[in-house]
């Protein structure tokens, strides 16, 4: 039991007096991460005639506050000041500039009902998920039979089924992306007052690192912990960068304890995934992983009869037939053949032969198969030059790690379509002048240099292979 500071009345009480002794009984019934994150924030800023003022730092915080701690925060008050004490907050919009806080202040009292509205959060939350992914141009197989099951048991009941997380995973191309984007939209169909977000691990690992240098860490954790679904693409890419996975790990307990849907992709199972957390993989394992395999051949056929309707050209089944065939690695070559075929008949003016299919798909199927990635370079820049992978993540400036660091950076620009901000992400969290730093700099070594030249002309040939 509590004994609160009774050597003072309720009359002389200052207003951080009367909060410290609510953090006393506030902090017996809730867990250290939880009054870390929602209660230390809070500022008292004044005290008159029975009401105690509250700062809260921006509008989640207050709605996060209000929807699960308000009877809590009640008690707390009347235990500190009285049966006849009331709180009011202070709202400070996190998107104002600092110095114009006290112009942008909102003041709600704990007895109102009705919310502050969402700013900028809300539109950003808006505006997340592609609308073109849909259940209804989603083609069910063998393949993905399973993964389309659970999708749809969990658009009809996010965070109610045993599905959560729902961990999506399988090769490149086969309808991860389109699968859970559409989760996110037949959810916001039927309940269009839950709050759904959909990003790529690349794009909360820049938010991120963001927060961190603005030092808004709290609120970027508050912000996706107010989600009822959080929709993370491609969690492949959180390897090796801990803090980001520190934040994320806490984001999920807090989103799963409260019965939040997760939805996760990746290009390999959890047990697959090597410089992951254990701490994420296990609890990963704790509802549904579902791979996705290469479509069949009816699968494909489907596919492509969909995609010629929609793209409204008309097509033989003889040539659909060779299609599906000849390209059977992912569903993403089966789209470029037919969008090839497409700009032939709408820009060439030619008529659709199978001589002509027979060149578009050579052309398709001889393409590279898998998308080249940063860690993929890495890997082959280090070992042409004998350079300890981890090192280019470190601070040396050993001149060996500086180039490897530095041609690693030089490819990741050439070869992928990462920003400059995400390749910087990848060595250590360096920004993006020191990525157009290196590449100037392996520029002049490539134009001064002949032997330098040979050696990155055969490391990217290695790349090629290895991503062939």
């Amino acid at each position: 039991m509590i004994t609160l500071d009774s050597s003072y009345t309720t009359q002389t009480l200052t207003p951080e007096r009367i909060w410290t002794n609510c953090l006393k009984v506030i902090k017996e019934s809730v867990s250290p991460m939880a009054y870390s994150t929602w209660f230390l924030p809070i500022k008292p800023v004044g005290h008159l005639n029975n009401v105690l003022k509250v700062e809260l730092p921006g509008n989640f915080h207050w709605e996060w506050i209000e929807e699960h701690y308000k009877s809590l925060i009640t008690k707390a008050l009347k235990s500190a000041a009285g049966d006849e004490a009331k709180l009011e907050y202070v709202v400070v919009n996190d998107f104002e500039h600092e110095a114009e806080k006290p112009k942008n202040q909102q003041s709600v009292t704990l007895q109102e009902k009705t919310a502050i509205p969402l700013a900028k959060p809300g539109e950003r939350i808006k505006n997340t998920l592609n609308q073109k992914y849909t259940f209804d141009n989603f083609i069910k197989g063998e393949g993905n039979q399973l993964a389309r099951a659970a999708a749809g048991a969990i658009s009809d009941n996010p965070g109610g089924t045993a599905f959560n997380p729902f961990f999506v995973y399988g090769g490149v191309g086969l309808g991860k992306t389109h699968l859970i984007q559409a989760i996110g939209n037949e959810i916001l169909a039927k309940m269009p007052n839950k709050k759904v977000i959909y990003l790529s691990s690349d794009q909360f690992t820049v938010e991120f690192l963001d927060s961190i240098q603005s030092n808004k860490a709290n609120e970027f954790s508050a912000y996706y912990r107010a989600m009822d679904v959080l929709i993370l693409d491609d969690i492949q890419f959180l390897i090796h960068k801990e803090k980001t996975q520190e934040y994320f790990f806490n984001i999920f307990n807090t989103l799963h304890q409260s019965g939040k849907q997760i939805i996760l992709s990746s290009d390999k199972a959890p047990k697959d995934l090597k410089g992951m957390d254990e701490r994420l993989i296990s609890r990963f394992h704790w509802g549904l992983q579902a791979d996705i395999q290469p479509p069949d051949y009816e699968t494909r056929m489907a596919i492509l009869s969909k995609k010629a309707n929609d793209f409204g050209i008309a097509i033989s089944n003889e040539i659909l037939e060779y299609i599906a065939a000849n390209i059977t690695s992912n569903i993403r070559e089966l789209e470029g053949c037919l969008i090839k075929l497409l700009a032939n008949v709408s820009l060439n003016s030619k008529e659709i032969t199978l001589d002509l299919v027979k060149k578009s798909v050579k052309e398709i199927s001889t393409s590279k198969k898998i998308n080249i990635g940063i860690d993929i370079i890495t890997k082959i820049v280090c070992e042409f030059l004998s350079v300890e992978e981890n090192k280019v993540r470190a601070k040396t400036r050993k001149q060996e790690v500086v180039l490897a660091r530095q041609l690693s950076m030089y490819l990741s620009k050439e070869l992928t379509k990462s920003s400059l901000k995400t390749i910087g992400l990848h060595f250590g969290g360096r920004d993006h002048s020191t990525v157009i730093h290196a590449c100037t700099t392996i520029d002049k070594l490539l134009q001064s240099e002949k032997s330098f030249k040979e050696t990155v002309v055969s490391i990217k040939n290695k790349i090629e292979t290895v991503c062939s």
